[in-house]
């Protein structure tokens, strides 16, 4: 049987957990960051962490858990149809986020600074782009797509402190913004827009279980095919060339994927 895995590891006694919130849980333990991932030949997992694959291929399984990262952002900013999403970043969550945001059928609209990304954004359905090379301009472009209202929901998908500020400099008034993007950096900014537009922020950690039933349904039963995220493919015995292309070629490079 094929299956995937809820790979993040929750302790099961800290407040969070103990209120059901096992993706935010205090000593969380993500396998390939703070405990041993799953780059080899076997590896053991709890059963109640197996998730059926329903028949998908093992190619499209192997994105079910990047993709419920994404997902779970989208679900936390209560995404809704016809609203107009911009997603902040063009790499793997951002298309992704695009994704799961144009399954509940919104208009999705990418933004990046690598045209190469844009390019890729449209090939995969996105229903615009905007080109963020110009900070003096950022917000013409914003009002240029939205008629001058902002967008109903920014998704920060990169985890820059410029990007955060995108996203709330691109917000409607009572706009939504999902922070999904990781970063250690600090931002100063009028923190007061927050509340003049009347902003809601959430930020978005990991992913339940159900996201990856739920999204395991949404790929099968909406022939969706994420498989066209990967655009590199390697055995897993030159990984080391994979993550070292990766890491120079972020540009045109989005997902990579291991043949084992």
């Amino acid at each position: 049987q094929l299956v995937t895995a809820n790979p993040y590891f929750n302790c099961g006694h800290c407040y969070s957990c103990r209120r059901g919130f096992v993706n935010c849980c205090e000593d969380n333990k993500t396998m390939g960051v703070q405990r041993d991932g799953a780059f080899s030949e076997y590896f053991v997992m709890p059963t109640k962490r197996l998730i059926d694959g329903k028949g998908l291929p093992a190619e499209t399984l192997a994105l079910i858990e990047p993709f419920c990262i994404s997902y779970h952002g989208i679900k936390r900013a209560d995404v809704q149809a016809g609203e107009k999403v911009l997603v902040i970043g063009g790499g793997t969550i951002g298309i992704l986020a695009m994704f799961a945001a144009k399954s509940r059928g919104a208009q999705v609209y990418v933004c990046d600074v690598a045209q190469e990304k844009l390019d890729k954004a449209m090939e995969l359905g996105a229903d615009g782009i905007l080109l963020n090379d110009n900070p003096d301009t950022f917000e013409e472009k914003v009002n240029a797509i939205t008629g001058g209202n902002g967008f109903d929901v920014a998704v920060e998908a990169v985890g820059l402190p410029s990007t955060f500020q995108n996203a709330i400099d691109a917000s409607a008034y009572c706009g939504r913004i999902a922070l999904v993007g990781i970063s250690k950096r600090p931002l100063d900014f009028q923190f007061n827009v927050i509340q003049k537009k009347e902003l809601m922020i959430v930020g978005s950690r990991n992913a339940f279980t159900e996201d990856f039933e739920e999204l395991i349904d949404i790929v099968k039963n909406g022939n969706l095919d994420i498989q066209r995220v990967v655009t590199n493919r390697y055995s897993y015995l030159d990984a080391a060339k994979a993550f070292s292309d990766f890491d120079t070629n972020q540009g045109s490079m989005l997902k990579v994927a291991l043949e084992f």
